[in-house]
Formats: C-alpha cells, sequence, structure tokens
C-alpha cells in the first residue's frame, strides 16, 4: 500500500510566455488563466482611467493655449480617442481579439491625424508642415504608458512599431503632398542671412526628416524597453500562477495550517526518511453492492458527500488527505512532519467522522435511503516517506508495515462487527500525548484476544469502537 503525490510541473508555465492576450494557451492551468484574465481587466481598467486623466489634463492646456473656439476642433479628436479608450475596455479579452487590435489601430490613426492635419477652425493658410513645429508627438509616450498597463509585452512594442509605420506615412505625405509657402521661405532666408540650420529651424514649410526620424528611433527606444519590462512582469505573473496553483494542490492534501509551511519549503518532498506516523484507512462497507444497484449519478453524489465528511474531520485534526482509494481514503497523521498531537488528533479525527456518518445516516433514513456504514481502521508506526518513480514522473508515497497493517484493521471491522478497530501502539500513543486519553478511549474496548492480521504472522491487540 502506497500513497502519492504528483509534484507539481511548472514547465507549462515556464513556456507561456503571453502576459493577457494574443496567444491563449488550450492546455494552461485554470489557475493561469483566471491569473491571466485578472490582470487583463484589472490592468485594462487602469489604462483607460489614465488615458481619461491624461485626455482631460490635455484638453485643460489646449483650453489654456488656444483660448478660442478653435480649440472645439481638438477637443472632439479628444473626445474620440476617450470613446475609443472605452471601447478598447469593453472589447478586452484573454487571447486574441481582431477587434481589440483595430481599435488600437483607430488609436493610432486619430492621433496622427490630429497632429498633422491642419484645424479646420483655424483661420490662416499655414504650410502643412508647419504642424511640426507645435512638437506633438510628445503625446504618443502617455497613450504608450497606457498601453504597458493593460497589454502583453508583444502589443507594447506592435504599437511601437505601429506608431512609427503611420507616423512615417504621415510625414510622406506632408513632404510630397502639403502645401508650402515659398515667398515666406525667402523671406525667412534674407532675414537669416543664408543660415541654412536657423532657417531650418524657423521655417513652417520644413518638415525637418531627421529630426523625424530621430524622434522615432527615440520612440521605438522606449516602447522596446516597455516591451521587455512588460515581459518581465508577464513572467512574474505566471510564477504567482504557478504559485496558487501549488498552494491549492497542497491545500487537496494537506491542513490549512500545514500549507503556508510546506509552500515556504523549497524542497518539503525530496528527503527519503522513515518516520513513525498514524495511518488511517476509511472505507463504505457494501459499496460494490451498492453501486450495482444505485445510478451512476447517485453513485458519484454519495461518493462526493462521504470524502467531504472525511475532509473536513481531517483537515479540523491536522491531518493528511493522503489519497482517495475509490469509496476509500487512506489519511496520515504526522506527515510531512510529526506533532506532539498526531496519535491523539488520528483518534478525535476517527471518532468526529463516525459522529458525522451517523447523522448523515439519520438523514438518509429521513429521506428513505439505506443506511452507509463506514469502516475506519488506524495503526500507529514507523513508515518510510519520499519520492519514488522515475524523473518524468515522481510521486510522493508513505510505504511500509504500518501501512499494511492499518488496512487490514479496516478490513476487521467486518469480522469484528464494529466501526472502528484501533490497535494497541496508537493506544499507547495516546496515552503518552495526553492525560485526558480516559476520556477519548470510553467509547473504545480493548478486544481479549490479539487478531490475526491477514498477510502477517505477527498477531496484533486491538481496540474496537
Amino acid at each position: 500500500m502506497s500513497t502519492e503525490h504528483t509534484s507539481p510541473s511548472s514547465g507549462l508555465l515556464d513556456r507561456l510566455n503571453i502576459r493577457n492576450t494574443n496567444q491563449q494557451p488550450e492546455t494552461a492551468s485554470p489557475h493561469t488563466l483566471a491569473a491571466l484574465e485578472h490582470d487583463k481587466k484589472e490592468g485594462l481598467l487602469l489604462a483607460v482611467r489614465s488615458r481619461w486623466v491624461a485626455l482631460a489634463i490635455t484638453a485643460i492646456l489646449l483650453a489654456i493655449n488656444i483660448p478660442s473656439y478653435e480649440v472645439i476642433y481638438y477637443h472632439v479628436l479628444l473626445a474620440g480617442l476617450a470613446f475609443i479608450g472605452w471601447l478598447q475596455l469593453r472589447a478586452g479579452k484573454i487571447g486574441v481579439s481582431r477587434w481589440e487590435l483595430s481599435l488600437i489601430y483607430a488609436d493610432i490613426l486619430l492621433m496622427v491625424f490630429a497632429m498633422l492635419y491642419p484645424n479646420p477652425l483655424f483661420d490662416n493658410d499655414w504650410p502643412n508642415a508647419a504642424s511640426y513645429q507645435f512638437e506633438n508627438f510628445k503625446y504618443f509616450y502617455i497613450f504608450l504608458a497606457a498601453v504597458t498597463l493593460g497589454y502583453s509585452w508583444r502589443t507594447v512594442f506592435a504599437y511601437g512599431i505601429w506608431t512609427t509605420a503611420a507616423w512615417l506615412l504621415g510625414m510622406l505625405a506632408i513632404l510630397f503632398l502639403g502645401t508650402t509657402d515659398p515667398g515666406l521661405t525667402q523671406r525667412l532666408t534674407d532675414a537669416v542671412n543664408g543660415d541654412m540650420r536657423l532657417l531650418e529651424l524657423m521655417d513652417p514649410s520644413e518638415v525637418r526628416v531627421w529630426a523625424r526620424i530621430e524622434e522615432l528611433v527615440v520612440f521605438l527606444i522606449v516602447a522596446a524597453i516597455l516591451a521587455v519590462n512588460s515581459f518581465r512582469m508577464n513572467k512574474l505573473l505566471l510564477a504567482q500562477a504557478s504559485a496558487t496553483r501549488e498552494r491549492t494542490n497542497l491545500a487537496r492534501h494537506f491542513p490549512p495550517n500545514m500549507v503556508d509551511r510546506l509552500a515556504g519549503s523549497d524542497h518539503p518532498f525530496t528527503e527519503v526518511r522513515a518516520q513513525e506516523v498514524v495511518v488511517m484507512f476509511v472505507d463504505i462497507v457494501g459499496f460494490t453492492r451498492l453501486a450495482e444497484t444505485a445510478s451512476p449519478n447517485e453513485v458519484v453524489d454519495l461518493l462526493r458527500h462521504f470524502h467531504r465528511l472525511v475532509e473536513e474531520a481531517v483537515f479540523n485534526n491536522n491531518g493528511t488527505l493522503d489519497k482517495y482509494l475509490g469509496d476509500g481514503v487512506m489519511v496520515t497523521f504526522g506527515t510531512p512532519e510529526t506533532g506532539p498531537d498526531d496519535a491523539t488528533n488520528a483518534l478525535t479525527c476517527a471518532d468526529e467522522l463516525i459522529v458525522a456518518m451517523n447523522r448523515f445516516n439519520e438523514q438518509r433514513r429521513q429521506q428513505g435511503n439505506n443506511e452507509i456504514k463506514a469502516s475506519v481502521g488506524l495503526h500507529f508506526g514507523s513508515v518510510i516517506l519520499g519520492d519514488i518513480g522515475t524523473e518524468r514522473r515522481l510521486e510522493y508515497a508513505t510505504l511500509g508495515d504500518t501501512v499494511n497493517v492499518a488496512s487490514r484493521l479496516e478490513e476487521m471491522t467486518r469480522s469484528l462487527d464494529c466501526q472502528c478497530v484501533v490497535s494497541e501502539p496508537l493506544i499507547n500513543a495516546v496515552k503518552q500525548e495526553t492525560t485526558d486519553w480516559q476520556s477519548l478511549l470510553n467509547s473504545y474496548t480493548k478486544q481479549q484476544t490479539q487478531q490475526d492480521v491477514r498477510g502477517r504472522g505477527e498477531r496484533i491487540d486491538v481496540w474496537t469502537r
């Protein structure tokens, strides 16, 4: 008889390089998907709120710099950007979303249009290249920063590429199709006495190609840095999801107060060792016959209710839910670490479980159903703890004669016509642990004769309830 805990595998999470969009791993664990979904929603909400705050501040600054009705044009564009942000919040989801990516494209195109297309409310005939004199490209950094809050590192870098492409196209359109004012250029040339560098800085018809390229290169560098940072945050998020999954796996086997201790240990199961523990087996008597007449749903519902009662009694008494054996359960007390009350906790657990089963059977009788008899066997002794298996599959096992004897004691409840059989070594351990052992043993009777244990030559003293 053995038990196992499959070692948690973090290989899948290590291979996942998404944060919250672009790809959805079909085989990702529920904890990973839940973490990505939560991060996506939280990030998008923060990004959109940041966008609205930034747009509101920009609207105020524009109203101060342009104290006339001409500012309405820019306020309308800002309102459009705010609306696109709201749509992005509504469309955000884990995985590839063409609708979501289309909204990001719309963001960029509207930004480029707002910065380069002349305000139709302005009463002037400035050259189109004069738009560059306002140095509006800096506003793209606000949107780039907001993108990092709600999207993957791929999208962050793609945003930098798409912005660069759109800005270059706008520059080429102005360079080859934009309006100019040769007369103004000539007057400025005369004013600076032919200083071409100064003329380039002052001429509203000048695109200043290399300055545009320089600002795009810097923008791409910043986008790349932010993408790398998003990638690092992605790894931290997945590592946190992995830790949550591992803690959940531990919580399936160990009581809550033990989970924190195990989660803080780097290698709690690697050392193979001998240790004195209590092993308890619980089984439903006559389950095979019951399963023959009951429907599949009734069988599953019964097992779930039974397992829930066992789990509650075990965890309430600091036991380890070792493994399910169909209609049976193997439980240990004193694993992975021994405690001062392991034997007492085990006996208390058995008593609570018997009381819970009696209460459950009372409910079944009231509903017109047959009673379910649970049998319990407990033994105290030395076991071997450690990982077994190969590198491809490791299992944490509890092995030894103590496990076999506990299983045989549970079987012995049939021949002794009782609910629980406890070995003498366990009773002796209880007496050593607590001075109140007599109250614990009130419900137990020591058998006058030693009992044969199947498969074992040595007879054993037992107590029954």
